[in-house]
């Protein structure tokens, strides 16, 4: 038997949370004392599964279909249940994205398997010992789950990511699954690049400077964008902000939004509700800029500064500007 870990990369390698996926799961691959194998799917997963050895995955299955160009969740969810049918995996262990959720929803229908997502730790068993978040991430949850193959996704930045210790040869494979037409009704057909900040993606950023409620209307993101542009970063939103329309959702932070992991994140005029707090609780530094003492954001932030975003961001960017033309 093996454990099979999900891995979603771009550019030749995993992505932050399938590495994050991938410590989970070679954690629990070494405690059942069996070996790691990664799946890939993608035009570029066969360049990707090269480098799976660095994971510690001594065998990499790449799925090729002439049919399946793109993401297709029911496609993809299909080819892990024939994975697993064929191969016989103690565990199937995925990042907790959106994409690899979906598809290992799917893998759980067909393969009549249950699934538990977000989960922080897991320990093998006949029924595997799982720690995961519960309530945006209020609390933690101890749960046993049964079955053959356990099926299991890992919280998004809650699992530090480390490479193997001794990485290993990867013996790359790959595997034709059976689709039907089904699987392909829903699929990517074409994507679009959005305006994130200067070339910053929200997800990817290292700083990030959101705004709620306070920032009063669209035009009051202007000091937030300034700060963000002088410090490299991408601009975030609080979902009151995306339901007034001020922002798109693409710029949300939050269970609903973007679940962010920067150097430092600068929420400005927010709240801290929980929902929010389960999008950047993956942030190493928070510097909450809010008029209230008492709002749950700043009991969260490392450092907090009391004060109108509209008078404390802009003389923040002035002094950064400053610094630089000295």
């Amino acid at each position: 038997m093996a454990v099979l870990v999900l891995v979603e990369h771009a550019g030749g390698r995993a992505d932050d949370v399938s590495q994050q996926a991938a410590t989970l799961a070679r954690g629990y691959a070494q405690a059942a004392g069996e070996p790691l194998q990664a799946v890939l799917f993608g035009p570029d997963a066969g360049a990707a599964a090269q480098s799976m050895g660095t994971l510690g995955a001594t065998a990499a299955y790449v799925v090729v279909h002439e049919r399946l160009t793109a993401y297709a969740p029911q496609a993809w969810g299909r080819a892990i249940a024939e994975l697993v049918e064929t191969h016989a995996p103690s565990a199937v262990i995925a990042p907790g994205s959106e994409r690899a959720t979906e598809a290992m929803a799917h893998a759980a229908a067909f393969a009549d398997l249950p699934l538990a997502a977000n989960c922080v730790d897991a320990v093998p068993g006949d029924a595997a010992a799982v720690t995961r978040l519960r309530w945006g991430g209020s609390l933690l949850e101890q749960a046993r789950v049964h079955g053959r193959t356990k099926l299991l996704t890992a919280a998004p930045h809650a699992v530090e990511a480390a490479a193997a210790s001794a990485p290993s040869e990867t013996v790359v494979t790959e595997f034709t699954p059976e689709l039907e037409d089904a699987d392909l009704v829903v699929q990517v057909v074409e994507r679009a690049q959005t305006d994130a900040g200067g070339g910053v993606s929200l997800a990817d950023a290292r700083v990030v400077v959101s705004a709620g409620r306070g920032a009063g209307s669209a035009e009051g993101f202007a000091p937030v964008e300034a700060l963000a542009a002088a410090l490299g970063g991408a601009v975030g939103c609080s979902r009151a902000v995306t339901i007034a329309g001020w922002r798109p959702h693409t710029d949300q932070v939050g269970q609903t939004g973007t679940k962010i992991a920067p150097e430092i994140y600068i929420p400005c005029g927010i709240s801290g509700a929980t929902q929010h707090m389960a999008g950047c609780k993956g942030a190493k530094r928070i510097l909450a800029i809010n008029t209230d003492p008492e709002a749950p954001i700043v009991a969260n932030a490392d450092y907090a500064v009391i004060g109108d975003l509209h008078e404390v961001l802009p003389a923040i960017t002035a002094e950064i500007e400053k610094a630089r033309a000295g």
